[in-house]
């Protein structure tokens, strides 16, 4: 290892422990690396110009921020709630099952697991304290949990990210992630009616059936989006980055002309609000952009890979591997500061042992989202106590077995890759 990637590290590394901002670090200790081996420090620019402005893929990113803005202004998360409400609240732990499905349907339209936990989840989790019947800690860690879901089902900002480094199809990525979400609501809904058997849940008073229809009705233009979404996609009329377009324009139209809840002064808002995630996301891909040429540089995925085809290695035991090890850092390091740093280092070891890097992405990336729960740096944990300041002890106390059922749903697509490649083979990938 070389002295300029020491320096590099150990930047980093520093800047990180004083509490800068992980992107600023990053970039940091990258351009430090740049300086110390005599590269130049203009040819960051030149990194970032390949990368930024050669990716048409990156651009679907503020495109499902802003989607996912405007369903959290409008009253669409509310049409959303009342018609999952009519659906699955009648049965024993029934407000726990309407956070999960309103997660499931949501997530098919903002790909960001903070979007779901800061706008549908701040108005599921006081619906569920004003009943009396569940405690606030309860109520938050099936919401946190429920949120892992939104960047699983398409679309998703992370799978767009992964695609980015991996140079992998978006479109059999998303697919990919189709069956493993469903199993991860599921999972999350029999641990539910576990509990709530357990303690005692009441059951809420159920909707009339005669009820559904309206409420359906209600709910129907935004339950179309993710359909739109996939048929644009799969059905050959717009890429994933177009189709990130549609759904902004149609989440706009949905808002502003069919609901009539958005407002002019609301809409600036909420642009300036996307704007100010979009840049916060740009700046961390440009900082891994550049620690990606500085790790490229050193040779070192190829590195690993030999040394791993040394010892004979089995796909099966680096995947468990890999996953035990993203599941330690994401109690430490958010979501897609190791989607773009730390994942591209496994990917040539991947394609060196033959694993299906669909599969692997998937699964990472289900890994990382279980990691926005797991303390101490759950991120998700943290926004859901702002947004409802509901004390992190009393959430944390509730979510290990919530964290249980994901990881063993986890462990299934990790021994099982039929569960994530059997969607994408459908449609024609040979991977």
């Amino acid at each position: 290892m070389s002295i300029a990637l020491l320096a590099c590290l150990g930047l980093i590394l520093l800047l990180a422990g004083i509490g800068a901002p992980i992107a600023y670090a990053v970039i940091v200790g990258s351009l430090g690396y740049l300086a110390i081996s005599g590269a130049g420090i203009g040819l960051a620019g030149k990194v970032l110009m390949d990368g930024m402005y050669s990716s048409f893929i990156l651009l679907a990113v503020p495109l499902f921020i802003v989607a996912a803005n405007i369903m959290n202004a409008g009253t669409i998360s509310d049409r959303l709630l009342q018609f999952c409400v009519a659906l699955v609240g009648r049965f024993r732990g029934g407000m726990g099952h309407v956070n999960v499905v309103a997660s499931l349907i949501f997530s098919g339209m903002s790909g960001s697991a903070v979007a779901d936990a800061a706008g549908i989840g701040k108005i599921i989790i006081e619906m569920m304290t004003k009943s009396g019947q569940y405690t606030r800690g309860y109520a938050a860690a099936i919401t946190a949990a429920s949120a892992t879901i939104g960047p699983i089902i398409p679309p998703s900002i992370p799978m767009v990210l992964y695609a980015l480094i991996s140079n992998t199809s978006i479109g059999y990525l998303f697919l990919g992630g189709i069956l493993p979400g469903l199993i991860m609501g599921a999972v999350l809904m029999v641990m539910n009616y576990v509990l709530a058997s357990a303690r005692g849940f009441g059951i809420e008073e159920p909707v009339a059936l005669s009820e559904l229809p309206r409420r359906t009705v209600q709910a129907f233009p935004a339950l179309l989006m993710p359909a739109i979404l996939l048929y644009g996609i799969y059905g050959g009329l717009t890429t994933p980055t177009e189709a990130a377009a549609v759904a902004a324009l149609y989440a706009l139209i949905l808002a502003a002309v069919f609901y009539r809840a958005l407002t002019g002064g609301a809409f600036v808002d909420i642009l300036i609000e996307s704007a100010r995630s979009s840049a916060a996301v740009g700046l961390l891909i440009g900082g891994a952009l550049i620690l990606n040429y500085v790790v490229a540089s050193e040779n070192i995925p190829n590195l690993l890979a030999a040394r791993l085809s040394d010892i004979d290695i089995s796909p099966l035991t680096f995947l468990i591997g890999v996953n035990i090890l993203l599941l330690l850092l994401g109690c430490l390091l958010d979501a897609t500061t190791i989607i773009l740093v730390i994942l591209p280092l496994f990917i040539p070891v991947c394609r060196a042992l033959e694993i299906d890097l669909v599969h692997f992405g998937v699964v990472a990336i289900v890994n990382t989202m279980i990691g926005l729960i797991t303390p101490p740096y759950g991120v998700l944990l943290f926004v859901i106590n702002a947004v409802t300041r509901i004390p992190l002890g009393e959430i944390i106390r509730e979510i290990w077995v919530f964290l249980g059922v994901l990881i063993l749903a986890l462990l299934a697509m990790i021994l099982f890759p039929g569960i994530v490649l059997w969607l994408p083979r459908l449609f024609g990938y040979e991977g």
